[in-house]
């Protein structure tokens, strides 16, 4: 396909993602289906146009006066990838299964002055109901954070250490350009590609090996964060894949115990197998079924970890269209879950214990607002200095980096680097 193809291709992509309000990755699973000519440089080339579209949904309408697909992408390769008009003119050629030409006030607009009086949640490219929310948070850093959450993402891994180090696995992924992360001492960086993909890495060998596993710096941080030690009695809550309970298990050093659960058995089910691979034997699955699983271990956790669902308002760079589909409604749930699973938390520290309180959401209701609520709920619970949190991690670098907001920290693109992850560190 020629460039000017998969300009047509992700217009239709955007197109159909807007009119049946539907996650981009089925949309463009779907339009590969039907366009089985394309190849996967195809299919890359146009994925990355419509991620970096989503993006910029509200800044390219702005600048192009309207909100059609057609606009969005015209108006992002003028902003993102830095399209002179006359450079886009030339893709949008009407030739052969290329975009229609630039209507004049197509073109007047793409040269203009930009976004200069455009309004902050344009700036930001963020849903106007939702910035307040966010400029709680980031206050007058707002506009600069939230397009932070609009730039691409970097691939980060995080080193095995129940089978690996650092030094070793980064020499066997020095093919690609494998560098240290920041913060995180177990850390590894991929550079991602034009397309905004990273190279695919779980057939490399030492993947196979169970020497590392793909995890932003952010997450790896919140299960540092957590302080988690040999010996002691830990439960991840909120399980899901897993990520953060294998994490957890290498921090362990395999002395103690860690048990693995979540109220939907079906996002554990990857959990089986990666376990396997890492080596974690410490690890104990419970799967809910009519009874609580983890019932016999109330009042007897050293540790509990709770990344919480959320909105994933700090998986942005990576998920897009999430921003765009976020409602009301869906914040409102996420809130009322966060409760039950704090609730659920507290029951199960022992006194003198720890909860760490994860979320990957950079918006108060879900962060230090949900802590308030519980300290409210449970005066037995009491909240640490979050200006202590890095240093009592040993990540005392961390410290100058992070947001400190009033119960916990806070991660972002802008700051750290990494996702828009909420650390709070509260004891039984």
């Amino acid at each position: 396909m020629t460039p000017a193809a998969r300009l047509s291709g992700a217009i239709e992509v955007l197109a159909d993602v807007e009119a049946r309000r539907r996650p981009a990755p089925d949309a463009l699973k779907d339009w590969g289906l039907a366009h089985r000519f394309a190849g996967s440089g195809d299919r890359a080339a146009i994925a990355s146009l419509v991620y970096d579209a989503l993006r910029r949904r509200a800044s390219a309408s702005w600048l192009m006066g309207e909100a059609s697909p057609r606009s969005v992408l015209l108006g992002t390769l003028r902003l993102a990838r830095g399209k002179s008009a006359d450079d886009i003119a030339t893709l949008a050629s009407g030739e052969r299964f290329a975009p229609a030409p630039l209507t004049e006030a197509e073109r007047s607009a793409l040269s203009g002055d930009g976004l200069v009086d455009a309004p902050a949640h344009v700036r930001a490219d963020i849903p106007d109901w939702i910035a307040p929310s966010v400029a709680r948070t980031f206050g007058d850093d707002m506009v600069a954070e939230a397009a932070a959450l609009a730039t691409r993402a970097p691939l980060d891994l995080r080193v095995n250490t129940l089978r690996s180090d650092r030094d070793a696995v980064a020499a066997e992924l020095a093919h690609l350009s494998a560098v240290p992360t920041p913060w995180s001492p177990s850390g590894l960086r991929l550079p991602v590609g034009e397309d905004g993909r990273g190279p695919s890495v779980q057939s490399d060998p030492a993947f196979i090996r169970g020497e590392f596993e793909i995890q932003d710096e952010g997450s790896q941080l919140a299960a540092l964060l957590s302080g988690a030690k040999p010996g002691e009695t830990v439960i991840d809550l909120c399980a899901g894949g897993g990520g953060k309970t294998l994490a957890l298990a290498a921090m362990m050093r395999g002395e103690g115990r860690v048990f693995a659960t979540d109220a939907d058995p079906r996002r554990l089910a990857p959990i089986h197998a990666r376990l396997e691979r890492a080596g974690a034997a410490l690890v104990e699955i419970r799967t809910p079924r009519k009874a609580d699983p983890v019932a016999d271990l109330d009042g007897k956790a050293d540790l509990v970890l709770v990344d919480a669902p959320c909105t994933g308002s700090g998986t942005w760079r990576r998920n897009p269209d999430a921003k765009w589909r976020l409602r009301p409604g869906s914040l409102s749930g996420r809130i009322k879950d966060q409760a039950i699973v704090l609730d659920r938390a507290a029951r199960l520290v022992r006194p003198g214990g720890r909860i760490c309180y994860v979320t990957c959401s950079v918006l108060p209701e879900e962060n230090d607002e949900a802590v308030a609520a519980l300290l409210a709920r449970c005066p037995g619970i009491s909240v640490e200095n979050p200006e202590s949190y890095a240093a009592a991690a040993g990540l005392p670098a961390l410290a100058g980096a992070v947001r400190v907001m009033r119960y916990g920290i806070q991660m972002s693109p802008l700051r750290t680097g990494t996702d828009g992850f909420y650390v709070a560190m509260l004891r039984g």
